[in-house]
C-alpha cells in the first residue's frame, strides 16, 4: 500500500559520495518513520538512518555519523541518503524502509513495515 522505490546506488572509489533516493507513495497528512537500512553479504540488515516525516530528531549508526545525511524533499515526496567519504566498508545493499507513525529509536529492520526492492552500492578501495 506505501510502494518505496530506491535509486542512486552505484560503484564508487573510497572517498567518493553518492545520494541515494527513496521515492514513496502516501499522503502528506500522514506521518511515517522513514529509514535506510544495509545489508551487506552474509551479514544482518542494519539500520544506517531515519528520520520523521515532517520533521523531528534524526538518527545515525555510529559507523557513518558525520559522513552520511538523510533528508526530506516534501515536494518529491522522497527521501534522501548523502553519503560521504564512502568507504568499502559502507558496501552492501541498501533499502528504504517505513512505518506508520514518528521514529522513537534508531532504525530497526523489523520495525518497518514497508521496504523499498534495494539499490547497491559498492566501494572500491
Amino acid at each position: 500500500q506505501v510502494p518505496l522505490v530506491e535509486s542512486g546506488g552505484g560503484s564508487v572509489q573510497a572517498g567518493g559520495s553518492l545520494r541515494l533516493s527513496c521515492a514513496a507513495s502516501g499522503s502528506t497528512y500522514l506521518t511515517y518513520c522513514m529509514g535506510w537500512f544495509r545489508q551487506a553479504q552474509g551479514k544482518e540488515r542494519e539500520g544506517v538512518a531515519a528520520m520523521t516525516t515532517g520533521g523531528g530528531s534524526t538518527y545515525y549508526a555510529d559507523s557513518v555519523k558525520g559522513r552520511f545525511t538523510i533528508s526530506q524533499d516534501n515536494a518529491k515526496n522522497t527521501v534522501y541518503l548523502q553519503m560521504n567519504s564512502l568507504r568499502p566498508e559502507d558496501s552492501a545493499m541498501y533499502y528504504c524502509g517505513a512505518y506508520r507513525g514518528r521514529c522513537l529509536r534508531h532504525p530497526i529492520y523489523s520495525d518497518m513495515e514497508y521496504w523499498g526492492q534495494g539499490t547497491q552500492v559498492t566501494v572500491s578501495s
